[in-house]
C-alpha cells in the first residue's frame, strides 16, 4: 500500500480520467482527505498499529457516514448524521478513509443499479450495460480502481451480483455479524452490510475489522461457539445438477463447470445435489408477503414523497402495504421449511458453489423489463440470506465476452469455510481465521497430520495454524495405546523442547475433545517455545511411569520414523 497521501492523489486523479460521475451521491473534496491522510501518516511514523492506513473507502449512500448526507437514492429523504454506522467507525478507526458516498438501487431496492435519479450505475467495463444493483456505485468505484475496499448492502445479492459483473470479489457474511446500526433498512431481518475488493485478502482484512456485536442493532450476533474453522481437509462441496443451472447460457455453464474443476484439481471432493428447492425458497423474497419488510421500512416515507421515488421501487415497495397479515404468517412458516430442506441439501458437505448471478444485461433491456431482468439476475442469490447462511462471490473467468462469478455458500457462521474453499478457486492462500474466535490446541501424536485421529480435529472444523515446538521443559514418553500415542509431561530440570501442531478450534469442539478424551490423556497449559502459552495434550505421570522416553527425537513423527529402521 503507497504512502497515504500518494494514495488519496492517485484516486482523485483516477475519478477524473474516468468521468463518470453517476457513481457518487456525495464526493468529498480531494483536500479533505489529503489532511486526514497527513495525519494518517504521522500517527503511523508515532508507532500508531493501524492495519488499514491510507486504505481508500467508498460506502454505499444507505450507510451513515459522519457529517456526510445520507440519502439512500432518494433526495427527498437525505438527513446528515452525527455518527457514522460501526461498520464504517471501525474501518476509519483501522485506518481507511472514507471518499465518499456512492449512489445505488433507491433503498437499496434493486439488482441493476439502474433505479436512482442520481443516474443509472453504467458498467465498468461497458457502459452499454448495468453495473448490478443495489449497491452499483460501490462495486463500480473498486472496479475503475479508485476505490480499495467499498461498502455494499445486501438483502437479495446486492453485495454479489455486482461484484460478479465486474470480475471483484464480494464477502456477504453471515447475518448479524457486521452490526447494521446505521444503514437505512430494506428488509431488516435479511439485510447485511458487505465488502468489495479485487481480492480476497483485503476483503478479509476489511470484514475482520467490521464484525462484531453492537448494542444498538438488535439483529447483531457473536460467534457461536460450535463455529466451524476449516473445511474439512481439502473440502466437499456441493454443485447444482444439470437441471439446476438450466438459467445459465451455454458459455456460462461452461465457465461454471471450469470453476467445478479448479476445486477438484484442489483436492476438494464434488458431487452433485438438487437446488430446485433454494431457487423456490428465492422468490419468497420478492413474489411473497415477505416483501412487507421492505413496506415496513420505508413504505411510509415513500407514501407522502412520491416526489424523487423511482417508479418501479415505490410500485414494489407501496404495493407490499396491502398484504394481509396472514399471508406474510404463512410465508414465515413456509421459509421455516425452506430452512430445513437447505439443511438437509448441504448435510455432509462444507459449502454449496452456485453461479452467482445470470446473464449480463444492456441498460436497453432493463428498461424495456425492468422487473423481469432484475428478478433474472437474482437466481441464484436472493434465497442466501432468506436462509440464514453465508456466501464469497469471487470472479471465475468470463462467459458471452463479459465476466462471469461464482458464488461459495456455507451455513450460517462458516464464513471461514467459505475464505478457504473461494481462495482456492482464485488461487490465493487461505489467509488466517476470521476473525479468529477459536483456541489455540498444541497436539503431539495421533492428532497431527497424516496421522491415525488427525480426522478428530477436522471433524471439528479445527483449522491449522503453525507447526511449532515447546519451551524446554518437556519429557516425551511412548504409550502402550492403540492406535500409539506419546504422552507428554512437564519437568522441572532436564527437560527437551518437543515438535508440536498448533490448530485453532473452537470452544465446543475443545469441550467434545475433552469430553471424549480416553484415559491416560489430559488437556492442560503447554507454553511453546516463544513463550505463548496454549491448551496442549499431556497424560497421567502414572502412566509414564515404565514408558519408553523418546523425548531425544525431538517429536513424535521423528520417533515413529526411527522405528522404521
Amino acid at each position: 500500500m503507497p504512502h497515504p497521501t500518494d494514495r488519496v492523489r492517485s484516486a482523485y486523479l483516477r475519478i477524473a480520467e474516468a468521468d463518470r460521475p453517476e457513481v457518487w451521491i456525495t464526493l468529498r473534496p480531494e483536500q479533505e482527505l489529503a489532511v486526514e491522510a497527513k495525519a494518517l501518516e504521522d500517527r503511523l511514523a508515532s508507532g500508531e498499529d493501524l492495519p488499514l492506513a491510507g486504505t481508500l473507502l467508498a460506502v454505499k449512500d444507505n450507510i451513515d457516514v459522519a457529517g456526510l448526507p445520507t440519502t439512500a437514492g432518494h433526495p427527498g429523504y437525505a438527513y446528515t448524521p452525527g455518527a457514522s454506522a460501526p461498520a464504517v467507525a471501525r474501518l476509519v478507526d483501522a485506518g481507511a478513509l472514507v471518499l465518499g458516498k456512492t449512489n445505488l438501487d433507491q433503498f437499496a431496492t434493486g439488482l441493476v443499479g439502474t433505479r436512482s435519479p442520481y443516474g443509472a450505475v453504467r458498467n465498468a467495463f461497458d457502459p452499454d450495460r448495468v453495473s448490478g444493483g443495489s449497491s452499483s456505485g460501490s462495486a463500480v468505484a473498486v472496479a475503475l480502481g479508485i476505490a480499495d475496499i467499498a461498502l455494499g448492502t445486501d438483502t437479495a445479492g446486492s453485495g454479489r451480483v455486482p461484484a460478479a459483473l465486474h470480475g471483484l470479489v464480494g464477502l456477504k457474511p453471515t447475518l448479524g455479524l457486521v452490526p447494521s446500526s446505521g444503514v437505512v433498512p430494506a428488509a431488516r431481518p435479511y439485510d447485511c452490510v458487505t465488502v468489495f475488493s479485487r481480492d480476497l485478502a483485503s476483503g478479509r482484512a476489511a470484514l475482520a475489522v467490521m464484525t462484531g456485536p453492537d448494542a444498538g442493532d438488535p439483529f447483531s450476533r457473536d460467534w457461536p461457539a460450535d463455529a466451524r474453522l476449516a473445511p474439512r481437509g481439502p473440502g466437499r462441496v456441493a454443485v447444482p445438477t444439470g437441471e439446476g443451472l438450466e438459467p445459465l447460457s451455454a458459455a456460462e455453464r461452461a465457465a461454471f463447470h471450469a470453476a467445478v474443476g479448479v476445486l477438484r484439481e484442489s483436492g476438494t471432493e464434488v458431487a452433485e445435489v438438487d437446488v430446485a428447492p433454494l431457487l423456490e425458497a428465492a422468490r419468497l423474497l420478492y413474489d411473497g408477503a415477505l416483501v412487507a419488510e421492505r413496506h415496513a421500512a420505508v413504505g411510509g416515507f415513500l407514501a407522502g414523497h412520491p416526489e424523487g421515488a423511482d417508479p418501479t421501487v415505490a410500485g414494489i415497495i407501496l404495493a407490499a402495504g396491502d398484504l394481509p397479515a396472514h399471508r406474510l404468517a404463512a410465508d414465515q412458516h413456509r421459509l421455516a421449511a425452506y430452512k430445513a430442506t437447505a439443511r438437509g441439501i448441504l448435510d455432509g458437505f462444507d459449502a454449496l458453489l452456485l453461479p452467482t448471478t445470470v446473464g449480463h444485461p444492456a441498460l436497453a433491456e432493463v428498461a424495456a423489463d425492468p422487473v423481469g431482468e432484475n428478478s433474472r439476475l437474482g437466481t441464484y442469490t436472493n434465497f442466501v440470506n432468506l436462509l440464514d447462511m453465508a456466501a464469497v462471490a469471487v470472479p471465475a473467468g468470463t462467459a458471452d465476452g463479459h465476466p462471469f462469478g461464482v458464488s461459495v455458500v456455507t451455513r450460517a457462521f462458516e464464513d471461514q469455510v467459505a475464505l478457504d474453499l473461494a481462495a482456492d478457486l482464485v488461487g490465493e492462500e487461505r489467509g488466517g481465521a476470521y476473525p479468529e474466535p477459536g483456541i489455540e490446541l498444541a497436539v503431539f501424536g495421533a492428532h497431527l497430520r497424516g496421522q491415525p485421529l488427525h480426522h478428530q480435529l477436522t471433524d471439528r472444523g479445527a483449522r491449522f495454524v503453525a507447526e511449532e515446538a515447546t519451551s524446554d521443559d518437556y519429557r516425551m514418553v511412548a504409550l502402550p495405546t492403540v492406535p500409539p500415542k506419546p504422552g507428554l509431561l512437564r519437568v522441572d530440570g532436564g527437560g527437551a523442547s518437543v515438535r508440536c501442531e498448533v490448530w485453532r478450534i473452537s470452544p465446543a469442539g475443545l469441550g467434545t475433545f475433552l469430553a471424549a478424551l480416553p484415559s491416560p490423556m489430559s488437556l492442560g497449559a503447554v507454553t511453546l517455545a516463544d513463550g505463548r502459552t496454549v491448551v496442549g495434550f499431556g497424560c497421567d505421570p502414572a502412566a509414564a511411569e515404565g514408558a519408553e522416553d523418546i523425548s531425544h527425537h525431538g517429536g513424535w513423527l521423528a520417533y515413529r520414523r526411527s522405528l522404521e529402521g
